[in-house]
Formats: C-alpha cells, sequence, structure tokens
C-alpha cells in the first residue's frame, strides 16, 4: 500500500507520539526492538478490504508486530504476506481458520476485517479466548448481536475498540471542542451523505466453490446457502443473507459523526426512502439510493443521503457531514473541518497533515494510526479511555439497522429512546437472527 499522502511514516509515528510515547525512530526498526515486557503481537483476520490498512496501521505503531494474517482464501494469504514482507516486515503465520490462532499462545490483539456477518462472533470468541478486539464496523449484523457483544464484553472484561475512525481524528475531536465551547451555538440539523460509482454485479450462478476457498467457513454463523459466481468477495454487501447494505457499510460512520458531534443518543423516529434505480437487471438486493430521516424529540434531526451509484460529490467531497448551527456551520470529513458564519463566510479552517482514503474499499490512512494506537494505549493504560467504546458503537449501528429496518417494512419507525428498538411488530423481527446450528453468536 502506498503512504498516506502527505506525510511520511516517520511523520504520522511523530504525530501520534503525543499519545502513545513514540521517539524519533523508524517504525520498523523500533518494532524489532526485542526485549520489552509490553509488547503486543495482533493477527489480522480478512484481508481482501479493510484488513489490508489494519495490518498497515498496527505494524507501525511502536512495539506492536503483526504476527498473523488469517484468511479462508488460500490464494490471499500468501499475496498479502508477499506484499507484507516486501515492506520490509517479517513473515507473518498464516491461518485459514481463526479458531487456531485462538486456541495458541502468543497473539494479544484480534483484529477482525471479515464480512459483517462474522464481526460479533469472532469477537465474541476472541475475547472469551482472553484476547483484546479491534473490531470494524458494522460492530453487527443485527441490533440483538450488539447486545451480546456488550454482554460479553463486560462478562471477560477485555478491551474492545469499534472501528468507527474518525472518533480518532485530532480535527475531528478539534471541531468536537469548538462545538462544546458554543462556536456554533445550538446546533440543530446534520446532513450527511455519501457518494460512489458502483458497477452492476451482473447475473451469477450457484455454481461450486472454488478449492482454494473454506466455503463453509466463509459463511460460519449464517444458515448455509449455495454458493455464487458473483457474491465473494465484496458482493456479498448487496445480499441480505450477508451483508447490511450501503447504511452499514458508509453511512455509519458520517451518522456515527454527526451523533456525537450533536450529543444525540437514538432517534425518536426513523424514516428510510429508498430503490434501486441502476442496473436493474443484476443480482444487487438492496437499494442503491437512499434518504435516511432521523428526528429527535428535541426537535434536532439528521438525514442520510446515500448515493451507490452517482458519485455526484458535495462540496467537492464524496462524503462528508454539514452540521447547521444558530451561530454558525461546520463542514467535517475525515481529513479536517471548515466553519463558517451566518452569511456564509468561511472563518476557520483546518486539515489533516495526512490525508485517508474516502471512498475506497480499502480505506488506508492516518486515521487507521490514529485508532489503533488509541486502542494500544488503553490496553497499556497509557490513555484514559477508547475513542470508539462497545456503547456508543452500538447506538450508530443499531441506527444504521433501523434505517435497514425502515426500508424493508416500509414504515416510520418509532423508537424507544432508552433501547433503540422500534414500536413496529414486523421491524422487531429483523432485530436478531437466526444461525447455523453449532454456529450461534451467544455472550
Amino acid at each position: 500500500m502506498s503512504e498516506p499522502k502527505g506525510m511520511s511514516r516517520r511523520g504520522v509515528l511523530a504525530g501520534i507520539g503525543a499519545s502513545a510515547g513514540v521517539v524519533a525512530m523508524s517504525a520498523k526498526s523500533y518494532a524489532r526492538v526485542r526485549g520489552a515486557n509490553d509488547r503486543l503481537q495482533v493477527a489480522v483476520v480478512g484481508l481482501n478490504g479493510r484488513g489490508q490498512a489494519h495490518y498497515a496501521a498496527f505494524s507501525k505503531l511502536p512495539n506492536v508486530e503483526v504476527t498473523h494474517f488469517v484468511d479462508v482464501d488460500a490464494l490471499v494469504l500468501p499475496k498479502r504476506a508477499a506484499e507484507f514482507v516486501a515492506k520490509g516486515y517479517a513473515a507473518p503465520k498464516l491461518e485459514r481458520d481463526y479458531r487456531r490462532v485462538l486456541d495458541g499462545r502468543g497473539v494479544d490483539i484480534m483484529a477482525i476485517a471479515t464480512p459483517d456477518h462474522w464481526h460479533t462472533k469472532l469477537a465474541i470468541d476472541s475475547m472469551a479466548a482472553s484476547r483484546d478486539v479491534y473490531l470494524e464496523k458494522p460492530m453487527s449484523m443485527a441490533p440483538a448481536e450488539g447486545e451480546a457483544l456488550i454482554a460479553a464484553e463486560q462478562r471477560y472484561r477485555r478491551t474492545l475498540q469499534i472501528g468507527n475512525q474518525q472518533r480518532s481524528s485530532r480535527e475531528t475531536r478539534e471541531l468536537a471542542d469548538l462545538i462544546r465551547a458554543g462556536e456554533l451555538g445550538d446546533v440543530y440539523h446534520g446532513e450527511t451523505w455519501y457518494a460512489n460509482a458502483r458497477k452492476s454485479i451482473g447475473r451469477g450462478e450457484a455454481v461450486a466453490a472454488p478449492a482454494h476457498l473454506d466455503w463453509d467457513l466463509w459463511q460460519g454463523p449464517r444458515p448455509r446457502g449455495p454458493y455464487r459466481s458473483n457474491l465473494v468477495h465484496y458482493n456479498w454487501h448487496w445480499f441480505w443473507r450477508y451483508g447490511t447494505g450501503e447504511i452499514c457499510n458508509n453511512a455509519l460512520h458520517e451518522i456515527d459523526v454527526a451523533r456525537w458531534l450533536m450529543g444525540l443518543g437514538y432517534p425518536e423516529t426513523v424514516d428510510a426512502r429508498g430503490a434501486r434505480h441502476f442496473h436493474r437487471g443484476d443480482d444487487w438486493e438492496m437499494y442503491d439510493t437512499l434518504q435516511l430521516d432521523l428526528a429527535y424529540g428535541n426537535g434536532k434531526t439528521i438525514r442520510w443521503d446515500g448515493q451507490s451509484c452517482n458519485g455526484i460529490a458535495r462540496f467537492g467531497r464524496g462524503r462528508g457531514t454539514l452540521l447547521y448551527g444558530t451561530r454558525g456551520s461546520a463542514l467535517v470529513d475525515r481529513n479536517g473541518f471548515e466553519i463558517f458564519d451566518l452569511a456564509g463566510k468561511s472563518v476557520r479552517k483546518v486539515q489533516a497533515p495526512a490525508e485517508s482514503e474516502t471512498t475506497g474499499t480499502v480505506g488506508e490512512g492516518a486515521l487507521d494510526m490514529l485508532h489503533a494506537g488509541n486502542f494500544v494505549d488503553v490496553i497499556r493504560g497509557r490513555a484514559p479511555a477508547l475513542n470508539s467504546p462497545v456503547g456508543e458503537g452500538q447506538v450508530s449501528t443499531t441506527i444504521c439497522h433501523l434505517g435497514n429496518m425502515a426500508y424493508r417494512t416500509g414504515a416510520v419507525l418509532r423508537i424507544d429512546a432508552a433501547s433503540g428498538r422500534p414500536d413496529n411488530a414486523e421491524a422487531m423481527k429483523l432485530w436478531a437472527l437466526d444461525y447455523e446450528p453449532g454456529w450461534e453468536v451467544k455472550a
């Protein structure tokens, strides 16, 4: 992978140093210093997408070593290992079954970047095996899984960071401080969006899974189904059996940011209106265009506009959040923020020193190092709290699941503010999942 634009590895490390105690030494040479008591060993599970960003981030942190690559695809493992070694790192151990890692010794952290349907079970199994967990979003495939994940964290008392990486952005955290200080006045509305130009996934066929893919293990907790020629490795996002749609794939990031900066929890109502407008003859089962509206009892609102197949940008951005306040507004994304007065004049602009990818499928960048760095600092007792704890992750993830429920039932959902549960019986049928016998998700 290429370095984040505008900053070298040493530069990014220096930026993390305030929280991680980094000295002026390259990541590679520091990582090879032996004998330190708090060296952390990491296994990265799932290597086709976000897992690449995970091992890139952890391998650059001081006194952290990525020692295991885990993936059910036998062809992917040596490919990623070769790329990793080419960057100067020690060859990782390769495993196809995560349970072999959990049964062994040495690994301290499980970094999970598998398809959505694996997230909760793999995280719970890892915590039960006394590992700390860095879990890619969405943390669950249904709200009941999130409830089980919270219970498991409390039971096993492990450190669990949810992968809403923008919560570790120094620029977004600076904006949060300014909002709390009254810079925007009362922030009453959040406008969020995502735009891409995804192509058709075509019409697949039910065929035998390729020999290099452990199809049974890929399905894991989900009830067994036939392999399709256009499902793996990315298009599972658009099938209800395995995916959670663009809401949990991308809206989750911006909704989480808007809710955090506005100081909001569960909304009173959730309304989702969407359709499949593009490539209608293919196998994509979900919307590609969706408008999600969240209304709160105090009159505050959040909206997400998702355009999976129309890449029109807003404010020159494929994704972002615009906050409206009674004294001004703020435009924020992964790479900085800008504040405007009520006349729309820019009064403050802060740009991140190193860019993070915004609409790619890997999403590698400086935020990954900051987020992983916060996680590692908490494990070592050097930071007081996680930037993205599981309780906050549950609220944002459940809101996105509720968006899918509203879309699938065609109803405006009224929500219990304490639990996030809708008062709609049809929607509640989607609150929990069915599992393959023997693969159930349990706290």
